[in-house]
């Protein structure tokens, strides 16, 4: 049993520490995910073994305090999506806001045929736009009807990869761009948004690729921080919203926010994990919305689940440019704007070589 602890211990403690590492391995990127678990595991076994065991000796004092260090290396990530923290978007003070809308964000999961229930929750929530990822052509045969009778403003791409997105609004939009950054088989939305003041914002939906096996994340860092980068430069504050898969209080969402100077109302609130809404005792907060500090926070809610394997999330937001300078974000010096730079020049590099790799597929096979 000692030997058992300690075997655990030692690679709890690997699984902390790992992630500190500047790497876009697929197997160490995934480490960044399961912090709180691994925190809670660890906690486990380090009180399992002062219980059953004590303390005897250097060695063991040692041993004790490097399962510390990893503990609360583990919970300085994920401290900030506490109460305890201090909130980083401020909620709106105004008993009417004049500019708000709601944003309905949902990762529908191509496999999943649940698409009446998932279509009655739409309408149920009513939201002012509604961003589907991951729907092919079936998904969207199956909502076209009923949504583009509400919605009068779109944009398609539905596919066939798990990478479709599906945008709907009630606002105007103008003009919308389907942009493929990265990898040509990956897209992301941009628009203009009107409110109904006539006042206008950026919006750019996201879904890059995760971590996954033989799958590291050059690709997913590029096209986030490219994101991040021409949010700064467009004339109208902006919104950033989907599946990024990636967690909350990650390097790279980090660096994100301290490039584009957005915030996360997450902070001081709470996880609302979106994945895995099968598995509950394993969910990660992985659809985010981020945006300038020109917004107000008037709500942000996860909905109940429909078949899919995420939640869906809603926001609402109000422009208050006035009030801007009363929130506090993240800026980016010269040594972030670098790294952000040579990332994406990784990712580039990476999308370059994806896509020459999905051309050399499509070819047929030559006959000798």
């Amino acid at each position: 049993m000692k030997s058992t602890l300690i075997i655990l211990g030692f690679l709890f403690t690997l699984f902390s520490f790992l992630p500190l590492i500047k790497t876009p391995l697929w197997w160490v990127r995934v480490l960044d995910f399961p912090r709180l678990h691994i925190a809670v595991l660890l906690t486990a076994v380090l009180v399992a073994y002062l219980y059953m065991f004590g303390i005897n000796g250097t060695a063991e004092t040692a041993m004790v305090v490097t399962w510390s260090l990893a503990i609360i290396n583990e919970l300085r990530f994920i401290y900030y999506f506490t109460p305890l923290a201090k909130k980083e978007a401020l909620r709106t003070e105004q008993q009417k806001p004049a500019n708000a809308f709601t944003l309905m964000i949902a990762n529908v999961r191509m496999v999943n045929k649940k698409h009446k229930k998932f279509l009655q929750l739409v309408l149920k929530e009513n939201p002012d736009m509604l961003v589907m990822n991951e729907p092919d052509e079936a998904w969207h045969e199956s909502v076209r009807h009923e949504l583009d009778r509400r919605y009068p403003y779109t944009i398609k791409k539905p596919l066939e990869n798990t990478y479709g997105m599906l945008l709907w609004s009630k606002l105007k939009l103008h003009e919308s761009e389907i942009r493929f950054l990265v990898e040509d088989g990956i897209p992301s939305f941009y628009t203009v948004v009107e409110l109904p003041s006539g006042k206008k914002f950026d919006l750019f939906t996201v879904h890059p690729q995760p971590p996954r096996l033989m799958k590291n994340t050059e690709t997913r860092e590029a096209e986030l921080l490219l994101i991040a980068k021409q949010s700064k430069k467009t004339k109208y504050p902006s919104v950033v919203a989907g599946d990024l898969n990636d967690v909350a209080w990650s390097k790279t969402t980090k660096l994100f926010k301290e490039i584009s100077g957005m915030i996360d109302p997450r902070v001081g609130r709470g996880f609302y994990n979106t994945y895995s809404a099968l598995v509950p005792l394993f969910r990660y907060p992985l659809d985010h919305v981020f945006y300038n500090p020109e917004f107000r926070l008037v709500s942000l809610q996860r909905l109940e689940k429909f078949g899919s394997d995420h939640f869906p999330i809603t926001i609402t937001l109000n422009y208050e440019p006035q009030h801007e300078e009363e929130q506090e974000h993240h800026v980016a010096d010269q040594e972030d704007k670098q790294e952000a730079d040579e990332l994406i020049q990784e990712g580039l590099e990476k999308g370059e070589e994806r896509n020459r790799e999905v051309e050399e597929n499509k070819k047929p096979a030559q006959l000798n």
